[in-house]
């Protein structure tokens, strides 16, 4: 299922770990501050390895992502929706949910302001919380049909050109069923949680989490014609590079391989989800006028 919410939920968490937007501006001292309450909650509270590598005046004890799953139930993110994403990436599948604390400019996933921290993670702590699961995408690349690369994402896969490159041509296959070759800078596969980043940018539709599909964006195609699409979320989607340089394919932008002409990027829908904890009363409409600004008129209205 691509977003599922309950009102009622009734786990408690006692094992935390922080991971951390360890290049932001008074991280750690608001780091320290959220260990503090939890410390006060009775929880026992940890710090993934990478963000304790680069934080500064911290005691707490130090955790790899390979040991998650044995050692806490709840990661707690302090930074911006891309922060979540790179640790989800890693944990998707293994059943921990993850909270997020917005230290970003936007925060669709991080949704909790530093400001209210303090509360809403007490409520979540004695488990009063929405929980929210949203699935990921799984990307292979074969080049002579030999697996050269893979990824997953939990807002899009992306075939780009380079900056300095002109267009790529594309052939898309979807469910062995020939589509459209494309001429364009690029495209991307996104999930409904990737609806609202790069794919909303190049004009794609928005998706609510609840709907079960994948859009299809292109980026500055050649064709005017060639629009945005969505697809069920079965579907399984094969492109092709017919031609261009300095091509490569990206995961949640944060991983890459490059291509070559004649290479095929398979993708489909993962089985691994991931949970979002959001506050009681979360609103995703709430959250898309918010951070979109549709609740801002000119000062005549």
């Amino acid at each position: 299922m691509s977003n599922v919410k309950s009102k009622t939920a009734q786990k408690h968490f006692k094992k935390i770990v922080l991971v951390g937007k360890y290049q932001a501006e008074g991280f750690s001292q608001i780091l320290k501050h959220i260990s503090e309450i939890l410390a006060k909650l009775g929880c026992e509270v940890f710090l993934e390895s990478e963000t304790a590598r680069h934080s500064s005046a911290h005691q707490l004890p130090e955790l790899p992502t390979s040991r998650f799953a044995q050692n806490v139930d709840l990661v707690l993110v302090v930074g911006g929706d891309g922060t979540l994403l790179g640790i989800a990436r890693q944990i998707a599948g293994l059943g921990i949910p993850i909270v997020g604390v917005n230290m970003g400019t936007l925060g669709y996933m991080t949704d909790i302001p530093i400001q209210e921290a303090e509360s809403v993670i007490t409520d979540m702590m004695a488990g009063r919380y929405e929980q929210d699961i949203r699935y990921l995408l799984e990307a292979k690349v074969y080049r002579n049909n030999a697996l050269i690369g893979e990824g997953s994402a939990l807002n899009d896969v992306v075939v780009n050109r380079s900056g300095i490159a002109g267009m790529v041509e594309l052939t898309v296959n979807v469910n062995g069923q020939f589509m459209y070759n494309q001429r364009s800078d690029g495209l991307i596969v996104a999930t409904p949680t990737g609806s609202t980043a790069y794919a909303m940018s190049v004009g794609g539709p928005i998706l609510h989490p609840a709907v079960a599909g994948m859009v299809l964006a292109p980026i500055a195609p050649h064709a005017l014609s060639n629009r945005p699409i969505v697809l069920p979320s079965d579907s399984q989607i094969t492109i092709e590079l017919v031609s261009g340089k300095d091509v490569c394919v990206n995961f949640d932008m944060q991983s890459l391989t490059s291509l070559k002409i004649g290479d095929q990027i398979r993708i489909e829908r993962s089985n691994k989800n991931v949970t979002l904890l959001h506050p009681v009363g979360h609103s995703d409409y709430r959250a898309m006028r918010q951070k979109l600004h549709w609740n801002e008129y000119p000062s005549s209205f």
